[in-house]
């Protein structure tokens, strides 16, 4: 007796079909599962015959093979628990053949039964999509989720008796609650509620319209962290595709059942005490996405930047540079995107008051050096915009007057990305930040004076060949947020004064 049905298994941050076949014949009563079957997969053949025989279905009392092609591809997670299932029901005669035909089905069994809520299921829909399958049966809790795709049919099963009613014809499931990908609500934190500090503002903008990288650097209690979380309230709306692949690792993370796609950026602040597998991604058997992965198409926020460990903040320069992280274990490697905006804080020295005016340093010279090694060259060179944040003064802390609302600055920076959008539409690239070197060098479009004014910076600010261009990117950006199409000697001043913030407190650091 046989039986074949299609699952699906997570591969990276895609969906793979799985060819699930089961083969009932002589033998003493077991259940075999073949195909390079990971921990979880294996795991399934003592929650099946449970689930089956919950369900009121008769389990065979035979031997049971499962084969999972191609033979070739580890397959790991609980989703396939729901096609294993199936395909014995199948290959005993409990479920018609023809009905298994062009569907797909994904999901854990509990064992009562029940269809559990599973991770990944917005890629396996997708990937049965490019497929072109016509019919999914996905748990009732991702069916939010999974109908986002559009295209194909979603089936939301609750449990396993529910699944076979659906494919003997005798059960038809309810329509699917749908969201809209469009709905999107400003997050609740506002700028206005930043008082002072304006130079954080303005570097606050210039990040979020050219999605540049952002580093801030003061004394307890300036406003950093109110400041960094801040900014996911002036970054424009995820547009359906963005939404589509943010959603995508979160759902792979288990972190999207019961939801639509994501509406606004991620924002991700892990604590300083992660792992560099949490923070980039990996894992010992499967591999899932970190925290860089999560903040795709939104904010990544390092709070106590030197408290990270140094081996996990070093490990970001691939995907700051890239977009991307690979994962490389024995038995093959994943690509997970990482485009995120990086906004760090950290404390000018280890007691934190550092040329602050009201409190003097207690740091001595060794855990100063020791502090300031902590952040190498190469990683704040991917940094572009850098800046001291200064104590706030009375006058500011007892004033009644609020900042520019969040609504007013973001109005700003949707215009400057479409001036970026229309500009680098063709390359597929969609604000400055992300711009190659020669290419930056030609669209920077310099006024004359703007050329010979950054040619004697080059000297003056010892700037290495990134530096360089991470000075031209945002100085089109800041060209861009004043409706300008070509760079002039201002935006280049303003460019290089977010570098040379950071500079000014390496030389107070270095001259005590």
């Amino acid at each position: 007796m046989y039986g074949r049905v299609t699952g699906m298994t997570i591969v990276g941050v895609g969906g793979w079909p799985v060819t699930v076949e089961a083969f009932v014949g002589r033998g003493l009563p077991s259940l075999i599962v073949t195909g390079l079957p990971g921990a979880t997969v294996q795991d399934a053949r003592e929650r099946i015959r449970p689930a089956v025989e919950h369900a009121g279905l008769e389990w065979p009392l035979r031997r049971v093979v499962v084969n999972l092609a191609p033979g070739n591809l580890r397959k790991d997670g609980a989703g396939l628990d729901l096609p294993i299932a199936v395909s014995v029901l199948a290959a005993t005669g409990q479920v018609p053949s023809n009905r298994v035909t062009g569907v797909v089905l994904a999901g854990e069994l509990s064992l009562r039964g029940e269809v559990l809520p599973t991770p990944g299921i917005l890629s396996m829909v997708i990937a049965a999509v490019r497929a072109r399958f016509r019919t999914v049966l996905v748990p009732e809790a991702n069916a939010v989720e999974a109908a986002q795709v559009g295209g194909i049919d979603v089936v939301p099963v609750g449990t396993l008796d529910r699944a076979v009613a659906y494919l003997r014809g005798v059960w038809e499931p309810s329509d699917v609650p749908a969201t809209s990908p469009d709905a999107w609500q400003a997050p609740d934190a506002d700028l206005a509620d930043v008082r002072g500090q304006l130079q954080a503002r303005r570097a606050l903008e210039v990040a979020a319209a050219g999605g540049h990288n952002l580093l801030l650097i003061g004394s307890p209690g300036a406003g950093k962290t109110m400041l960094a979380r801040r900014l996911a309230s002036i970054l424009p709306a995820l547009t359906r595709d963005e939404a589509l692949e943010a959603s995508q690792l979160h759902s792979i993370a288990g972190l999207l059942a019961g939801r639509g796609l994501l509406r606004a950026r991620p924002f991700r602040s892990p604590h300083h005490t992660i792992s560099t597998p949490g923070l980039l991604g990996g894992g010992s058997t499967v591999l899932r996405p970190g925290e860089a992965s999560l903040a795709h198409r939104g904010v990544l926020f390092l709070d106590e930047l030197t408290e990270f460990r140094r081996d996990a903040i070093e490990a970001l320069r691939q995907p700051l540079e890239d977009g991307a992280v690979v994962v490389t274990r024995a038995g093959g490697s994943v690509t997970f995107p990482a485009r995120f905006t990086l906004v760090a804080a950290a404390n000018p020295c280890p007691c934190g008051f550092r040329g602050d005016p009201v409190r003097d340093c207690a740091c001595r010279d060794d855990h100063l050096g020791r502090y300031r090694a902590k952040l190498s060259g190469p990683l704040l060179d991917r940094i572009d915009l850098r800046l001291s944040v200064p104590r706030l003064t009375r006058h500011e802390l007892l004033g009644a007057n609020e900042g520019e609302s969040s609504a007013a600055v973001r109005a700003r920076v949707v215009e400057a990305r479409e001036r970026q959008l229309d500009r680098y539409e063709a390359m597929g690239i969609t604000c400055n930040a992300h711009l190659p070197g020669p290419i930056i060098r030609r669209e920077a479009a310099l006024t004359g004076a703007a050329e010979r004014f950054l040619g004697g910076a080059v000297e003056q600010a010892a700037l290495s060949g990134r530096g360089f261009d991470r000075v031209l990117r945002v100085a089109r950006t800041i060209a861009d947020l004043a409706g300008c199409t070509r760079v002039d000697v201002d935006h280049v001043g303003e460019a290089l004064s977010y570098r040379e913030a950071l500079d000014e407190v390496n030389r107070v650091q270095s001259a005590s």
